[in-house]
């Protein structure tokens, strides 16, 4: 194990990870520069750090060639001491791993370092080492996601391994004898920020936030931050500046001692680090003490607490955001200590150890149990339907390593990452990526956007050809159109997954023969969402009906007594029907309580349409009965708030994916009697139809529902029936079957 140097002689995590991961690894050897005290017999310090580079290197390179003597693979902690060893001949011909904590030449630019030259030398080696490697091991899906876009590394290679804690030292303990160690008293609110004192941890927007909250805070609260740095004396200033002396203190550096103690004594930690943060093991130090941590969305961060409580995530570098958590988690809003100290005991260091060992067998076959390697691309980063399809399908698929290539960055990316799925962005022009499907005609080809994906039809081609994938997976209709051309070109076979009708009312003419055209030539085989979808194609290629996965809902809640409310989900668009649903509400119940609810946003574009629904609501005189959800991620939460599910689309749906939402959650659904939801609703059985498009017919529908409950409750009942059949594990296990007759086993490169 080739390392930096050794905790504590010099600070920081990737030297404590370093240490712990070699002690709980009885059969390696390691390398550090010096000094090392108190280190086992089986490490070897050289030089010091202080010594010139030259030197350092020098040493450090000579005596890795001396320990490669005896081992079998090389496990290397620090780029700028991994080089020369590794280009040692003696080295370079075992097999390698090497551990990514950070960019290392980004971070000595945010540190204050303004060479050019500099960065650049540092970001050559550091593609050098990683590139070299066998394996790369990160400790958040975040960082993986850099190492692949940021050096062009193999997602292939890289596996995500998040540290370990040593529960024996961090332990809950006596909280009240820590409490009054750091002059806390009772049912004082007290939160601890442990950090290094630089800019990019963020303690300065930590003590703007905890100012913001002060007044809304109980009692006598306390802010402690433990660490030094170079800030040390301009926080003390910004402290001072907002009067806050008597409710933050510096405490400096704190020992190993101390610092348990610390945690034990806070009701919550705080990480409001900026950027560049790989994991953040702090957060799980404090976790095994029983204390859990609101963190930023910074690098890895987000990860570490998902498990625990996705809310303990804020913005990074929103004060005001971070305030508002922080008055909450006072009055009680956190994880309890014990389900904390849980939470922790999944990160003991004996199964870390395991799993690092799992990733040296890899390295020393790197062929053993190799999954289908499945590149799936879209041209969005928004959470539309397609795309969350995406998102529930991907962690299911056992059989199948799989890497995201998205033409732009946003939340989807976000939720993959956060999936612990691999993922990229190759982004694409704007013009490109954002031509509306009204552009298309023999008259008005818009040669800019055409030209753009050219383009960026060549790039991917050259990615595809370097990655060296299986298969490709297309997720969306741009996505099929040019990510079918490039995976041929990089000779890959691809599947076409088709999520829209290309039918004359949904496309123009133009585009509907031309997509139909592609479809018969350039997928390897065409996945549809629905029997209505695949009988719009004319594919020659192997096609599959195959629904969306649906995810087990959670338990529905009894809702509470209040006036009925019908709702409809879905992004706002005018082929949706809301419109329609506000007329039909509006002609069901003119001068009752019931409410009508609408969920979702403009997202493409329609901005107007949201303007025209809100004022048709007003001249309908439905007043504060209508409610504008706007976007919302969780869309169980909104099927617990209705009674009644209306999809309203005018013109057939595909899908219709939150019908399948609907009866999964335990909603009585009211759906329109064409494509995908006529295949999916059998009227009366499980949920009701009436004709697409005739308000009358949608009025008298929900007048019959509205009076009916005993009604409502049948539905209910069959539709969780059928909202079964349609779970992630069933639907995987048919896009793999299909998967393995393109690419049999055995057959994989």
């Amino acid at each position: 194990m080739l390392g930096k140097g050794w905790f504590p002689d010099q600070l920081g995590g990737l030297n404590r990870y370093f240490r712990d991961l070699l002690e709980h690894q009885p059969e390696a050897g390691g390398v550090v520069i010096g000094p090392a005290g108190g280190a086992p017999e089986r490490v070897v310090a050289v030089s010091r750090h202080e010594a010139p580079l030259p030197l350092r290197l020098m040493a450090f390179g000579a005596a890795a060639r001396r320990a490669a003597r005896d081992a079998d693979l090389v496990d290397a902690h620090f780029a700028l001491y991994a080089l020369i060893p590794m280009l040692s001949r003696r080295l370079r011909a075992l097999p390698t791993i090497v551990h990514f904590q950070g960019p290392w030449a980004d971070e000595n630019v945010v540190q204050g370092d303004r060479s050019t030259i500099r960065q650049l030398a540092r970001r050559a080696l550091e593609r050098a080492v990683y590139r070299r490697a066998g394996r790369v091991v990160v400790l958040s899906s975040a960082f993986r996601r850099v190492v692949v876009e940021r050096y062009r590394v193999s997602p292939w290679r890289v596996r995500v391994e998040p540290p370990g804690v040593d529960l024996e030292r961090f332990s809950p303990g006596d909280r009240a004898r820590a409490r009054a160690a750091f002059g806390l008293g009772d049912g004082a609110f007290a939160a601890v920020c442990v950090r290094r004192l630089v800019p990019r941890m963020g303690v300065d927007v930590l003590i703007d936030a905890w100012g913001q909250a002060l007044p809304q805070l109980p009692g006598r609260p306390h802010l402690l931050i433990a660490g030094d740095g170079p800030l040390r004396s301009e926080l003390q200033a910004h402290i001072a500046r907002l009067d806050l002396e008597d409710s933050v203190r510096l405490l400096g550096r704190v020992d190993d001692d101390a610092l348990v103690e610390l945690y034990r004594a806070a009701d919550a930690g705080i990480v409001p680090t900026l950027s560049f943060e790989g994991f953040g093991l702090v957060v799980l130090e404090a976790a095994a003490c029983g204390t859990p941590t609101i963190v930023t969305r910074a690098g890895g961060l987000p990860e570490v607490v998902a498990g625990l409580d996705r809310s303990l995530a804020v913005n990074a570098g929103d004060a005001h955001a971070l305030a508002g958590r922080i008055v909450q988690a006072a009055a009680g809003g956190l994880p309890s200590r014990a389900t904390t100290r849980d939470y922790a005991e999944r990160y003991a260091w004996p199964a870390v150890v395991e799993r690092t060992r799992a990733v040296a067998r890899e390295a020393l076959d790197p062929e053993a149990q190799r999954r289908m390697r499945v590149v799936y691309l879209d041209h969005v980063a928004q959470l539309s339907g397609g795309e969350i399809a995406l998102l529930r399908l991907l962690p299911h698929l056992d059989e199948v390593e799989p890497h995201v290539i998205l033409a732009e960055d946003g939340p989807l990316a976000d939720e993959l990452v956060q999936a612990g799925i691999s993922t990229e962005v190759l982004p694409m022009a704007e013009r490109a990526r954002g031509l509306r499907k009204g552009s298309v005609s023999p008259r008005r080809l818009p040669l800019r956007s055409v030209a753009g994906t050219a383009g960026y039809v060549v790039r991917l081609a050259i990615r595809l050809r370097g990655l060296r994938p299986d298969l490709v997976h297309t997720n969306s209709l741009k996505a099929g159109v040019f990510g079918s051309i490039a995976a041929r070109l990089a000779g890959v076979p691809v599947v076409w997954h088709v999520r829209d009708r290309i039918t004359r009312d949904y496309l123009p003419a133009p585009a509907v023969g031309l997509l139909r055209f592609m479809t018969r030539r350039l997928p390897t085989a065409v996945i549809a969402n629905s029997h209505a979808t695949m009988s719009a194609l004319d594919t020659r290629a192997r096609g599959r009906v195959i629904y969306s996965a649906i995810p087990e809902a959670p338990e529905r809640a009894e809702r509470a007594q209040g006036p009925l409310a019908a709702g409809v989900i879905g992004r706002l668009a005018p082929w949706k029907g809301q419109d329609l649903c506000l007329r039909a509400f509006a002609e069901a119940f003119p001068d009752g309580d019931e409410r009508c609810v609408l969920v979702g946003s403009a997202l493409f574009g329609e901005d107007e349409f949201e303007q025209h629904l809100r004022q048709l609501a007003d001249d309908l005189g439905l007043g504060d009965r209508v409610e504008f959800r706007g976007f919302q991620p969780d869309v169980w939460q909104e099927l617990a708030r209705i009674d009644i599910l209306v999809h309203a689309s005018v013109i057939p749906e595909p899908l219709g994916q939150v019908v399948l939402e609907g009866m999964g959650a335990g909603v009585p659904v009211l759906a329109a009697n064409a494509g995908g939801p006529a295949e999916l609703v059998h009227d009366g059985v499980n949920g009701m139809l009436y004709p697409m498009g005739d308000r009358p017919a949608l009025a008298s529908a929900l007048r019959i529902l509205a009076a009916d409950p005993e009604r409502r409750r049948r539905l209910v009942e069959d539709g969780l029936r059928t909202a079964k059949a349609f779970r992630p594990a069933a639907v995987a296990g048919q896009v793999q079957a299909l998967y393995a007759e393109l690419v049999p086993p055995g057959t994989v490169t």
